[in-house]
């Protein structure tokens, strides 16, 4: 059996992979396309992953973040474009959802103001902006729950089955 890591600053993957107690060695066996080289170079940082690789990782760790990380913190698009998203309990996602929808609520009517004449005007510019920044929030506390969602899926804590039914109804 390999010997244990004593450093510091360890990756996210690293991170997942050690959560299992998994070598390096035994990880390639559960990842079986990744080599415990590649996942050594991936863990140093002497190599970035492949988004194959991380999905592979994300499944086989049972560790769905794994893929928000890459996209929010390695791959160039997603850096500009992805938000990254901290796991959080359900009650805490369902407290900053109500609140966040609680906000928009009283600020739909000046969104449809502002919005009537198909521009932003000076004098909407801050009304709009706070607007959109509230919006962002709500984007990311759905991203937060799905993101709780496909970690209890993984872990066997939602009936996969029974998800997968009702997402599929109308």
């Amino acid at each position: 059996m390999g010997r244990s890591s004593t450093r510091e600053n360890k990756t996210r993957y690293q991170l997942a992979r050690e959560e299992l107690g998994l070598s390096r060695e035994k990880a390639s066996e559960l990842l079986e396309t990744i080599a415990p080289e590649r996942i050594e170079k991936i863990e140093s940082e002497r190599s970035l992953p492949r988004p194959d690789e991380v999905l592979i990782m994300a499944e086989k760790y049972k560790t769905p973040s794994l893929c928000n990380y890459f996209c929010a913190r390695q791959c160039p698009i997603g850096q500009q474009y992805v938000p990254e998203i901290r796991n959080s309990e359900l009650s805490d996602i369902v407290l900053k959802m109500l609140a966040s929808l609680n906000a928009m609520d009283r600020k739909k009517e000046r969104l449809i103001e502002i919005a009537a004449d198909g521009t932003i005007s000076k004098d909407e510019i801050d009304d709009f902006v706070r607007i959109q920044k509230e919006l962002e929030r709500i984007s990311v506390t759905v991203e937060t729950l799905q993101l709780w969602v496909e970690k209890m899926l993984a872990n066997g804590r939602i009936d996969t089955e029974a998800y997968n039914k009702e997402s599929e109804s109308p």
